[in-house]
């Protein structure tokens, strides 16, 4: 998948500037797809000469003037062929710290260690995040009455998968720390 496929489903939402799109990606596609905001705006530059988003220019008093992009329908015919046509690539997966893990027996344990419990942190505050953004999505409804009623059901469906993978992060970091803790305890009363 490019950024661009990234920045129209994020512009499925409307009209946004770079700033706003930056920001959103943070709350609507982060749990997904990860870019810089440098990145963004190149890539919007790029769509904007191939037709794919128009810009306007708003006047602003105290601030620059901001650009707001929305697809064009070329946009909306890539992105639909996109979705309708082109088949999504295995997951590829690069993990520093699963490096640092296999790498353990070699290396200092407690770096390893830390590097885990602030991956658990950064998951527990990607969770909470997630987990006010399902809120604001949800207004009040339950699950069932949210998915009847809402125009885009994509945007929550990703939320769970943003959701699902940050849990799976705990589960797997408790689970290593924990066998971490067995494989001392028996070392130590082994040498005991």
């Amino acid at each position: 998948m490019a950024l661009r496929n990234a920045v129209m489903a994020a512009l499925l939402e409307g009209e946004a500037s770079g700033y706003d799109l930056a920001k959103g990606f943070e709350a609507s596609v982060a749990n997904f797809w990860m870019a810089t905001p440098q990145q963004l705006y190149r890539e919007l530059e790029r769509m904007e000469r191939d037709g794919l988003v128009s810009a306007r220019v708003v006047q602003q008093e105290r601030r620059p003037n901001k650009r707001l992009f929305s697809l064009t329908e070329a946009g909306l015919d890539v992105l639909r062929e996109y979705v309708d046509e082109t088949p999504a690539k295995p997951m590829a997966i690069r993990d520093e710290l699963m490096v640092k893990v296999q790498c353990i027996d070699i290396g200092d344990t407690d770096a390893v260690r830390a590097g885990i419990v602030q991956r658990m942190e950064r998951s527990t505050a990607k969770l909470a995040r997630y987990e006010r953004l399902r809120e604001r999505l949800l207004d009040g409804r339950d699950e069932d009455e949210y998915l009847a009623g809402t125009e885009r059901v994509g945007p929550y469906l990703t939320l769970l998968g943003g959701i699902g993978l940050e849990q799976g992060n705990l589960r797997w970091g408790e689970t290593v720390l924990r066998k971490l803790d067995q494989r001392a305890a028996a070392r130590s009363s082994e040498n005991a």
